[in-house]
């Protein structure tokens, strides 16, 4: 009895093995920061954000100039709902940034056949020697 299950793992082991390429793992890497500094596209979705986040600020501040009698309890409604606008843009413009960026990466590993891809950024890399660096051809997908 001990030998079958013995042999049956031996064969899993094996299947998976073959499976994975013969423990041949692929790894990609990408410098999100670099990305984010040279990418068009990215640089774009950046600038909105910025010229949104500035309008927002600007907006709360013509009405805080509007009604200079304005309350306590009147200034941090104010202050509140321009915080809640501009985290909103945020999320939003966060969210823009993964997709645009998400998408490159997913048509460079279709096309490359990587298992992996990790951040290879200077400030904190998860990759400190190996595999391909496709930063290059991330900031091409986003011209």
């Amino acid at each position: 009895m001990n030998y079958f299950s013995k042999a049956a793992a031996a064969v899993l082991l094996t299947s998976s093995l073959f499976a994975a390429g013969c423990g041949q793992v692929h790894i990609g890497t990408l410098d999100r920061a670099r990305v984010q500094e040279e990418a068009p596209a990215i640089k774009a979705v950046v600038t909105e954000a910025n010229t949104k986040l500035m309008e927002a600020q600007q907006e709360a501040q013509a009405k805080f100039e509007a009604n200079p009698t304005m309350t306590q309890e009147e200034a941090q409604q104010l202050q509140m709902e321009t915080q809640r606008k501009m985290a909103g843009l945020n999320q939003m413009y966060s969210i823009q940034l993964e997709q645009k960026l998400n998408v490159a990466v997913q048509d460079i590993v279709k096309e490359k056949q990587f298992d992996i891809v990790m951040d290879s950024s200077k400030t904190y890399p998860s990759v400190l020697t190996g595999g391909t660096d496709i930063t290059d051809e991330v900031i091409q997908k986003l011209q």
